[in-house]
């Protein structure tokens, strides 16, 4: 059921844990599965220069959470905004309608993220 790639950052999760000094946190939930996200970010010269997660939910969502993570570093925030649920899915071997939930958790904490950083600047 689960892909490979899917297996591998679930069984080793990149980048999982608290992160001091961080810029920004948000938390997501999904209230249908009860699955919830913590996503935290440092923002030097204008980049992402660390991302971590703490999550509680699916092999998928935990999977995502830590794939994000690996894509979000070295980002500006407009190019963290191109990150999608359909994105991390690709990137993961096409997940299963069934297991997409876990995308759209990692997409919405991403796109939360952003909107929040953003709105601090003006």
């Amino acid at each position: 059921m689960f892909s490979d790639a899917v297996l591998d950052h679930f069984k080793s999760p990149r980048n999982a844990g608290e992160l001091p000094g961080a810029t920004s946190k948000v938390e997501v939930s999904n209230p249908v599965c009860g699955d919830v996200l913590q996503l935290a970010v440092r923002i030097e010269n204008e980049r992402i220069a660390e991302a971590r997660f703490l999550c509680r939910g699916c092999t998928t969502s935990i999977a995502c959470a830590s794939l994000l993570t690996e894509q979000l570093r070295g980002r500006t925030l407009a190019e963290a905004r191109s990150i999608t649920a359909q994105s991390l899915s690709q990137s993961l071997g096409e997940l299963p309608t069934a297991t997409f939930h876990g995308a759209e958790l990692a997409a919405d904490a991403v796109q939360t993220l952003v909107r929040n950083i953003a709105a601090s600047y003006r």
